[in-house]
């Protein structure tokens, strides 16, 4: 095989998601191409529809919109400065409009969306609303794009439900060329280690709130996003990989001259490849099947976060594209893990940039035949300009240099021949008990197979409390369940994670079973999750009862209550009261959503 060949199986899973999504695939994209070549409408509005669309225009920008001579983006913002990550947003419209006007363009603020914090509201109720977030977010870029006033968009957003709720609607919208502008991650703080070992000695009760807090304010202190590996900058990752940022872009510390100039540089660059230049790149065209491959890639190859087993789907599926579960174990099982990046190791995404980065990530990957490199991106055509570190050039603008050859720190970022482990960190499981995900890059190999009876909880807070109280002292798989979509919004259950991980450190077998989430932060435990159907769905998670023997084998993937047939079908469905989690915190706004909401493999999405 030469470089430019690829991997057979990489090429086999991406011939049957473009055979199985050709009749979908093809009437978006006929909805596209004939969407594109209307244009915005502007020129044909009423004088008053136009007023009211440029009305806080400034003088130049107002006359430049009077005819179609000159391009306009909108800006799709994410800015809030509750959240860290988002927090750097407020300067960047301004950055983005004069760009636009140097480059004889103009720029509006289409659209805000909203953008909620797991960290914040893990284990309380608002997480609930967590997961649909990122449908209303898709909605509400809708709501700002509908005004039909731009020839390209740019999207400000960074966590975990917000870029792919803002890469739903940019598919949704795909006759417009599209670039995603990150803010980039804070600077490190205390290191994740210490970060965890504190969370253990709170959870065991041997230090107090005072010194928790500290610690946390130590490792979550400034703007930018969090600095662990979780679905943050797996959506950056992500971005990068398929094409939507610039080369480079995804980890430059916010608040730094080359994070100003690499915003600047993308609105430039937004510019020219709208239908007025001679590079028209709609977003729906450019976003492919191999594009869609390439980011599952690279979701493997660096530890990422098992939601987007649930938003790729999502994803994909807005662009006309049909990718499943088997898709995404069958190309981890050929791609190796290049990255160790907490909770997947000790460093942080800075280490990884330092290390070499996404270029030199993207290099090794496609170099063995792991990408496809002929795609369309923002910046032109093939994934060659994407092996590079981005830097200043001494004139306030970007220059790109190729990414260094040997990596600054094998023990962060592993040359292909080198990988930490021949399969990526995500694989998927069935059995009787269903389907599910389980994240392995982090889990020992000695835990990878657990076979336990059965506790069983209805919520994390029951499990909690069992462990406070002293009564989980013995080998268990914890089956935490009505936790999916239709029950509760499908939560994360990160309270889970210290009180699994010190019954662990004691010696005890043990692993997680849910209809849940936990996220890209999910680490050394055995979790078998997004299990469907869910419970409140008819899934035989439903079923289980305490005692049953439950075998979880990450190498086999195969997940299963050791209980025969009949018995099973025999049984009773469990119930759950619910009602607890129909008010409050606006859970009574989303009751729609519960109830329509698809399974979690087919993207846990209320858009059908």
């Amino acid at each position: 095989m030469t470089k430019f060949d690829v991997n057979e199986t990489v090429a086999a899973v991406t011939n049957r998601i473009i055979e199985r999504s050709k009749p979908v695939r093809e009437t978006y994209l006929g909805r596209v191409r004939e969407r594109a070549t209307k244009g915005p409408k502007r020129s044909t509005l009423s004088c008053g529809n136009l007023a009211h669309g440029f009305a806080a225009c400034g003088v130049g920008d107002k006359e430049n919109l009077k005819g179609d001579v000159v391009a306009n983006i909108g800006i799709i913002t994410a800015y809030n400065d509750m959240l860290s990550a988002h927090q750097p947003f407020e300067t960047f419209p301004a950055l983005i409009k004069q760009a636009a006007r140097e480059a004889g363009g103009v720029a509006q603020v289409a659209g805000g969306v909203p953008a909620m914090c797991d960290g914040v509201t893990q284990g309380q109720a608002g997480m609930e609303l967590s997961l649909f977030s990122r449908d209303v977010i898709a909605m509400a870029t809708a709501v700002g794009l509908s005004h039909d006033m731009f020839d390209a968009a740019v999207y400000l957003g960074v966590c975990d439900k917000i870029v792919p709720g803002l890469t739903i609607a940019a598919l949704t919208f795909g006759h417009l060329p599209a670039i995603f502008i990150p803010a980039g991650p804070m600077t490190t703080g205390q290191s994740n280690d210490e970060k965890a070992e504190i969370r253990q000695l709170y959870a065991e009760g041997k230090i107090g709130r005072k010194e928790l807090l500290e610690s946390e304010s130590k490792s979550y202190h400034g703007p930018g996003t969090c600095t662990f590996y979780g679905t943050a900058n797996s959506n950056q990752m992500l971005m990068e990989i398929m094409g939507l940022h610039m080369p480079g872009a995804s980890f430059i510390n916010p608040g730094t001259e080359l994070r100003d100039a690499l915003t600047k540089e993308a609105a430039k660059r937004a510019l020219a490849i709208t239908a007025l230049g001679n590079e028209f790149t709609p977003a729906g065209e450019m976003i492919d099947e191999r594009s869609i491959v390439n980011g599952i890639i690279g979701l493997h190859a660096t530890g990422g976060s098992t939601n987007h087993t649930m938003h790729l789907v999502a994803m994909a599926a807005a662009a006309g594209i049909k990718i499943t579960w088997a898709d995404i174990s069958d190309l981890s099982d050929v791609t190796p893990l290049l990255a160790r990046v907490y909770p997947n190791g000790l460093a942080d995404v800075n280490h990884f940039e330092a290390a070499g980065g996404l270029g030199f990530l993207i290099r090794e990957l496609a170099d063995n035949g792991m990408l496809h490199r002929d795609v369309r991106t923002v910046y032109g055509h093939g994934m060659d300009d994407y092996m590079v570190e981005a830097k200043l050039d001494g004139k306030g603008g970007v220059e790109r240099h190729k990414s260094p050859k040997i990596s600054g720190n094998e023990k962060v970022l592993a040359p292909f021949d080198k990988a930490f482990q021949k399969t990526g960190g995500l694989k998927m499981l069935s059995g009787n008990l269903g389907r599910a995900v389980i994240k392995t890059s982090a889990v020992k190999e000695e835990h990878r197979i657990v076979e336990a009876p059965a506790r069983i909880f209805h919520d994390q807070n029951e499990m909690q409390a069992a462990f406070q109280a002293g009564q989980l002292t013995e080998d268990f798989i914890a089956v935490i369940r009505f936790n999916g979509p239709k029950a509760n919004g499908m939560p994360e259950l990160h309270k889970l994670t210290p009180t699994l991980g010190i019954l662990q450190q004691r010696g005890l077998k043990v692993a997680l079973v849910t209809d849940g989430r936990m996220s890209g932060a999910s680490g050394k435990i055995p979790a078998a999750i997004h299990v469907t159907p869910e419970a409140l769905d008819g899934g035989v998670i439903g079923k289980v009862q305490e005692g049953d023997i439950v075998r979880l084998d990450a190498n086999a993937g195969t997940l299963e209550v050791l209980v025969d047939d009949a018995t099973l079908a025999a049984r009773p469905q469990a119930i759950a009261d619910l009602s607890g989690n129909t008010h409050g915190m606006g859970r009574e706004l989303f009751e729609t959503f519960r109830g329509v909401a698809g399974h979690a493999d087919e993207g846990a999405s209320v858009f059908g």
